[in-house]
């Protein structure tokens, strides 16, 4: 089992560093859920299939991350508080590559 360091700034703006594993195919969106750094109902309302942007973040560190597909780009083009840096948190995959990846969560719409 390989984890990885990661940096998330919760809503309050808050920073935490959790480790994440990268042997179970889970997200950043569902890392945030597991560690309850967003409330219950306001992150992953649509459980990760990109038709909501509640996972929204803004990606602060140079990690290099994979492409954005034409359904993430379309949901952010919807969504609120949008910057040149937002993802979906939803497809931001946990894989060793991410190490050091820090995040900011975009505010609750």
């Amino acid at each position: 089992m390989v984890d990885i360091k990661i940096k998330i700034t919760d809503r309050e703006g808050v920073a935490h560093t959790v480790l994440a594993p990268t042997d179970m195919a889970m997200n950043l969106m569902e890392v945030v859920k597991s560690y309850e750094l967003a409330p219950e109902g306001t992150i992953g309302i649509c459980g990760g299939m990109v038709m909501c942007a509640s996972c929204q973040c803004y990606v602060t560190s140079n990690t290099e991350l994979p492409e954005m597909s034409d359904d993430e780009e379309a949901m952010l083009s919807e969504a609120f508080d949008v910057k040149d840096n937002s993802r979906l948190g939803c497809q931001i995959p946990m894989t060793p590559d991410m190490e050091g990846l820090e995040v900011e969560l975009a505010p609750e719409s």
